[in-house]
């Protein structure tokens, strides 16, 4: 029984991702917003719905190390795992005058993290400063956005445009019902912690969303939506999804979590900075590389 909801539970998340971005995207072309910043805010926040719903549910079911573990590892992943492999199938350009300001939220983002490696719990004085960064961050993207070089989506999609993204939603929601409980229950009849299963299971399955986008992004040449994608989900991963799942409800931190994988989380962030920097793009020896080193994180943590 558990397997088949964890199961369901990811289906769920996969189509109500895919439906729920498709629906944003159109609606934010119709509305002049610019492919980078589409990236960063309603495809980057649509596809981290899983992991903000997954928190909070695994937050109110008392099982903290599932909260926390899900929103380090679906970072990971999303930049070793995912951002490696959209740019072993189509190498992503990066515009470094672009991202001299979404690497420095990312940054920051990744660095205001570092504060839960020194404490015992993430209360809500601390999840409504994230969640203020997050408001900073949405700010600072859309007054800095161009308007798209496609033509807008006309107002006869824009309902469509708005059923698809109601209907993600609901799929995303109830996605995340069932996961949370279906992956704990698998967790604890192997003896596996309930943190490795968040940081592994829970946290590739919530960012199944990232993987289409960014996959599918990078094939069509849509290279800007593929690498926002990652960037933005990140941020809102951190200040978003940690901010209001401390709000809800005081985060306690996870001791392993803690000395191990927030730093790993750091190292991968430090390591994609570094090289959109430095080559100006993604290739395909970088994500071979990035590939990589995920297998071995999870061969590590198992």
């Amino acid at each position: 029984m558990d397997l088949l909801l964890a199961a369901a539970g990811l289906a769920a998340l996969f189509f109500g991702g895919d439906r729920f971005v498709g629906g944003s995207v159109a609606i934010a072309r119709r509305f002049n917003v610019s492919p980078m910043v589409i990236g960063l805010t309603l495809v980057g926040f649509g596809t981290s719905l899983p992991e903000l719903v997954t928190s909070l549910r695994a937050a109110e079911q008392g099982v903290p190390g599932i909260a926390l573990g899900n929103v380090v590892g679906s970072n990971i992943a999303n930049i070793l795992l995912i951002l490696g492999l959209a740019a072993l199938l189509s190498p992503i350009a990066v515009d470094r005058i672009g991202f001299r300001r979404d690497g420095a939220w990312l940054m920051a983002a990744t660095l205001s993290a570092l504060f839960l490696a020194f404490v015992p719990v993430m209360g809500r004085g601390l999840g409504l400063a994230f969640v203020a960064g997050l408001a900073a961050f949405l700010i600072a993207s859309f007054r800095s956005g161009a308007a798209p070089e496609e033509a807008p989506e006309t107002d006869a999609k824009l309902p469509r445009a708005a059923f698809d993204t109601a209907l993600g939603l609901g799929l995303t929601i109830a996605g995340a019902v069932m996961l949370v409980p279906g992956a704990t229950g698998i967790a604890r009849g192997l003896g596996v912690s309930e943190t490795v299963i968040g940081l592994t299971l829970v946290a590739v399955g919530t960012s199944l969303p990232e993987l289409v986008t960014s996959v599918v992004a990078a094939r069509k040449g849509q290279a800007e939506i593929a690498f926002g994608n990652v960037i933005g989900s990140n941020i809102f991963n951190l200040f978003g999804i940690l901010g209001a799942t401390a709000l809800y409800k005081p985060l306690p931190i996870d001791p392993g979590i803690a000395s191990r994988d927030i730093w790993v989380m750091l190292a991968a962030t430090v390591a994609l900075v570094a090289v959109a920097f430095a080559a100006g793009r993604i290739g395909r020896i970088a994500g071979g590389a990035a590939l990589l080193v995920y297998v071995g994180y999870c061969a590590a943590i198992s």
